[in-house]
């Protein structure tokens, strides 16, 4: 009659039916289950196999309604086969759940004690893990890994994970299709917006010494979709994943379980992916992060290439990255160049470094804007580590720049020699006038000026120099004794560092510009240097900066500077200078013997220094004999080596007046450069002087 069904005849042990994808078998377990009705005693024996049906009935499908009011559950077994549509038996077991009737009444849901917006939103991907979880950055800042439910990624037994006990296991590139299954997700979502449906919570996990389960954090498992794609279902689809096959009672599952059964049929139907009887497909990666010798290898290939395609693969500070190669199928470890990046906490021989202030913040930066991109590097150098240093660019980006006028950067040194360089100068001075982040405490030096024009009278402030070369111009180069020290230990240091760690030979690429190290040919001890040429790899004109001599060397005496002992340690050394009221010499052999007079009496001696005016090159200075405190110009005057150079700025003309006596009495007793008499007359230009007027 209408309204009424007539139960089946079921058979013990046997999970077949009129009443597809139902629990009915009759055993004992389920007999005592409520809401569960014995079967007739009328019985007929049916062939030892299953029967799939649908029974109708005028009122509906039987099928939905026992699910929808709570007298049946739902057999994955069976679902892939039902051709009535797998949603609406799952929209009616849902039903009977949320309204907890019948065999569901102490029903729980997985999520139950989430709130709404902890159960569904919007969030930007940041990084793809493996092939079955991302981190993601929700809109409060606050990062999220979100696991995808119901499938497992391509995985390796343990016997093939250890075949190879010399080899370091590395699971994206050897395991078979892992490095595919990453590289779909990376392509199609990474730094896209997806939105997220927890489906449950998987609870944390604790290992054993007896048990084989390894421990696991809590994990949020969800579907994830970007434009009404299910990204788990994808994967699956590709044969990139696997379906977990639950307990039937188990009810922490995807939401979209039975499409992810179908996408696994189709793909094992069509030999995809894992299902596929080919040959698995081998990633032969070479990693030569600290190989330095590999690295030496591959730098000038690197070098020539110009622009390369990379891939982030991790971020390991602000300014330090693995990048994965894909012409090249190898992974290298790349530091940015010109930029000085706040350091992070690491573990030292003397205990733990601590993190500079903003390194944090450096990290995140970096990480948000390239991990797993694809971009463009420029290797320009390496150190003495196999690490690559160069400019990394994404979509038109420096990331340099980008970190520098972010304020979590400071330009470096080696910048100068860049096409990048007024860009970074420019970015840098904008951040320290917003007093950001790192700039936040900067105050800036007043900077002293060598002469004010206007000023009434000559300032004497004498401080103690050593002097450590005297060039053929006559000009000379100072150390300050205050920081002789400072240099002492600054070079002590270096040296045992490289005694420790010596620098590969061949493997610095000398450019102008750029600041170094060298090894002196008069010692063989290495000091820091500035390239000023570079005619061939045997021939780079090199210039001492804390000593101010010049040498030329092959490029195999010299190494990268180690950015602790760099002129952001320690200032260049070295200050240039020239005599104040004395002309040089124009005659190459008069002016040779002042030279060598100097050598005798000021090189390697310290001396008392004044800087009298500004000049072209460099300061004009007076200088005194520390001990009798005697001035070393009017000396060269009074030995007639030089003639006195008369100013015309008045408050300067009384420290010239001082020395006519000198100059005349020289003259008449025809010494040195007046042997011959005054030469400033007539014959003055033939000797290359003029007389002023």
């Amino acid at each position: 009659m209408p309204g009424s069904w007539v139960p089946l005849p079921l058979w013990s042990h046997t999970q077949i039916n009129a009443l597809p994808v139902l629990e009915v078998a009759l055993d004992k377990d389920l007999l005592n289950e409520p809401f569960a009705a014995r079967p007739s005693s009328s019985r007929s024996r049916l062939p030892n196999q299953v029967i799939l049906g649908t029974v109708l009935h005028p009122n509906g499908n039987i099928t939905e309604l026992l699910l929808k009011e709570g007298f049946a559950r739902c057999v994955d077994w069976s679902m892939a086969v039902y051709t009535q549509g797998a949603e609406k038996l799952r929209a009616g077991e849902k039903s009977a759940k949320e309204r907890k009737v019948r065999i569901w009444k102490d029903y729980v849901a997985p999520t139950a004690n989430m709130d709404q917006k902890d159960r569904q939103f919007v969030a930007k991907v940041m990084q793809v893990v493996n092939a079955d979880a991302v981190v993601v950055k929700l809109n409060s800042g606050e990062y999220k890994t979100i696991h995808l439910s119901s499938i497992r990624p391509p995985r390796i037994e343990g016997e093939e994970k250890n075949k190879d006990k010399d080899k370091r296991f590395r699971p994206i590139y050897d395991i078979p299709y892992m490095f595919e299954a990453r590289e779909f997700m990376r392509k199609k979502i990474i730094g896209k917006k997806v939105n997220v449906t927890v489906d449950y919570i998987r609870a944390a996990t604790s290992s054993s010494e007896t048990s084989t389960i390894p421990a696991f954090a809590e994990r949020t498992c969800a579907t994830v979709t970007i434009g009404g794609i299910n990204i788990a279902e994808a994967l699956v689809s590709k044969g990139f994943a696997t379906v977990i096959r639950y307990r039937q009672d188990d009810d922490q599952r995807s939401s979209h379980y039975d499409e992810l059964l179908a996408a696994e049929a189709r793909a094992i139907k069509n030999g995809k992916g894992l299902h596929s009887k080919k040959e698995v497909p081998i990633h032969r990666v070479a990693d030569i992060s600290g190989e330095t010798q590999k690295a030496k290898q591959f730098l000038p290939f690197l070098q020539r290439a110009g622009r390369s395609e990379a891939v982030v693969e991790y971020v390991f500070s602000g300014s330090r990255l693995k990048l994965y190669m894909p012409k090249e199928t190898c992974l290298i470890t790349f530091l940015l160049a010109g930029i000085e990046c706040p350091r992070g906490s690491r573990n030292m021989p003397g205990g733990m470094q601590v993190a500079e202030p903003f390194s944090d913040e450096a990290m995140a930066f970096t990480k948000e804007l390239v991990l797993q991109r694809e971009v463009e590097v420029e290797v320009e150098s390496m150190d003495k580590a196999g690490n690559f240093i160069g400019w990394l660019h994404i979509e038109g980006v420096n990331l340099s720049v980008a970190l520098v006028e972010n304020a979590l950067s400071k330009v470096h040194f080696t910048a100068e020699r860049s096409s990048y360089y007024k860009t970074l100068v420019s970015g840098e001075e904008a951040s320290r006038l917003r007093k950001d982040k790192i700039w936040a405490n900067y105050e800036e030096k007043k900077v002293e000026e060598v002469c004010v024009r206007g000023e009434k009278e000559r300032t004497a402030n004498y401080r103690a120099v050593y002097v450590t070369e005297i060039t053929d111009t006559m000009h000379f180069y100072t150390q300050d004794v205050e920081t002789g020290t400072q240099l002492e230990n600054l070079m002590e240091t270096m040296r045992a560092e490289i005694a420790a760690q010596p620098p590969v030979e061949g493997s610095y690429a000398a450019r102008r510009g750029d600041y170094c190290i060298a090894n002196f040919s008069a010692d063989g001890e290495w000091y820091r240097a500035r390239v000023e040429k570079v005619q061939s790899p045997a021939k780079v004109h090199v210039f001492y900066i804390d000593y101010g001599n010049r040498e030329i060397v092959p490029s195999t005496r010299l190494a990268v500077i180690p950015p602790a002992f760099s002129t952001r340690a320690l200032a260049a050394q070295a200050t240039e200078y020239t005599f104040a009221y004395i002309q040089v010499p124009q005659d190459e052999d008069a002016r040779a013997d002042v030279v060598d007079s100097l050598v005798r009496d000021i090189q390697n001696t310290q001396c008392l220094l004044n800087v009298e005016h500004s000049g072209v090159t460099c300061p004009h200075v007076t200088l005194q004999f520390a001990e009798s405190k005697d001035d070393v110009g009017l000396s060269l005057v009074k030995e007639g080596m030089v003639m006195v150079d008369v100013r015309k700025e008045k408050h300067l003309q009384k420290m010239v007046g001082k020395w006519p006596p000198w100059r005349n009495s020289k003259r008449e007793m025809k010494l040195n450069i007046w042997r011959y008499g005054d030469f400033r007359d007539d014959d003055a230009d033939e000797f290359g002087y003029k007389l002023k007027k």
